[in-house]
């Protein structure tokens, strides 16, 4: 009996060595089609080829989104676009494809606390991992935290080229919280050494006039916004806080329900009172008589009590002579 393995055994062991796992996963099921329906070698071998580079597509895409920090709830699908301003609402498919980041360009979202910046460049960022790019989310002081400590440990230049790993790197919330002079060095090195090269998106609740609470310095401060601006896309979002709203119709969908459930207890409560049988009247069969209570005599009156009297004292009749005879 022979013990040579068969082709398909062969033909496995070598596609695992050339690291092909969709190829070892589906050349037999469509090598079976093929010969069913008579595909010729060329395509046999598209088929194997399409599957295999698809499913690597998605593996990368899992991956990438797996490191990419990105909140997994700021997505496109979720963001409310009829929300935002026409401008931004025009702009958004031509930054969900990319272009920008081929430009090396950066996204600067601007606008007061709980307008949506956030979810709009988050849900840009997820489209773009699916386009193929590496992203990173980072709010400003992790960022700030990561640079001050490779600075530290004379390792800046090595943590910067971890970064540039990534094609974009969307930092939130800069200026939201006050960092001292040497953390907004390491943020301005970080910027000045992306610049031309690789993207930046940015939300901030200060406008440029302000950013000098961010850097300290009126020189650094001018040259890193000249850097930012630089071959950017400004994104405006005025308007009511996206949060408050929200919050406002938790509150009258709780009303709401709350309402609802009082209504369907009372409309119970009256349908078990109308289906209620009311008991029959006892009637005199039912029940017993009570016995009657003795009555209380009176006090009686004098002239009843001499009536009495005489009666009492009248002397007993005598036997007529006629009864003798």
């Amino acid at each position: 009996m022979s013990t040579q393995p068969s082709t398909r055994e062969s033909l496995s062991l070598l596609l695992q060595e050339l690291k092909l796992p969709t190829f070892v996963e589906r050349f037999a099921e469509l090598a079976d089609r093929a010969a069913k329906e008579g595909w010729s070698f060329e395509r046999y071998l598209h088929e194997l080829c399409s599957a295999e580079i698809s499913e690597r597509r998605q593996r990368r895409i899992g991956r990438h989104l797996k490191h990419s920090g990105l909140p997994r709830d700021k997505t496109l699908a979720t963001l409310k676009q009829e929300r935002l301003p026409a401008p931004v609402k025009r702009q958004l498919p031509s930054l969900c494809e990319g272009h920008f980041v081929d430009r090396a360009e950066n996204v600067l979202a601007f606008g007061l606390p709980g307008r949506g910046k956030t979810h709009l460049l988050c849900a840009v960022g997820h489209e773009l991992i699916h386009h193929g790019y590496r992203v990173l989310f980072t709010p400003t002081y992790q960022l700030v935290q990561r640079l001050l400590a490779a600075k530290r440990d004379l390792a800046l230049e090595q943590e910067l080229r971890r970064l540039d790993g990534y094609q974009v790197v969307l930092i939130d919330d800069i200026g939201y919280v006050q960092q001292s002079r040497e953390e907004m060095e390491v943020l301005f090195t970080f910027l000045a050494e992306r610049y031309e090269r690789r993207s930046v998106m940015i939300t901030s609740n200060l406008v440029f006039s302000e950013w000098g609470r961010i850097f300290k310095d009126p020189m650094t401060t001018a040259a890193a916004i000249d850097r930012i601006v630089h071959h950017s896309v400004i994104l405006e979002l005025p308007g009511p806080t996206w949060r408050g709203d929200e919050a406002k119709q938790r509150v009258e969908e709780a009303a709401r329900i709350a309402e609802q459930e009082v209504t369907t207890i009372a409309t119970d409560v009256s349908a078990a009172e109308d289906n209620h049988v009311a008991p029959a009247q006892p009637t005199e069969n039912d029940h017993p008589r009570p016995p009657r209570s003795r009555s209380v005599s009176r006090p009686r009156s004098a002239r009843a009590r001499s009536k009495a009297g005489s009666r009492r004292r009248r002397p007993a009749q005598t036997t007529s002579p006629r009864s003798t005879r």
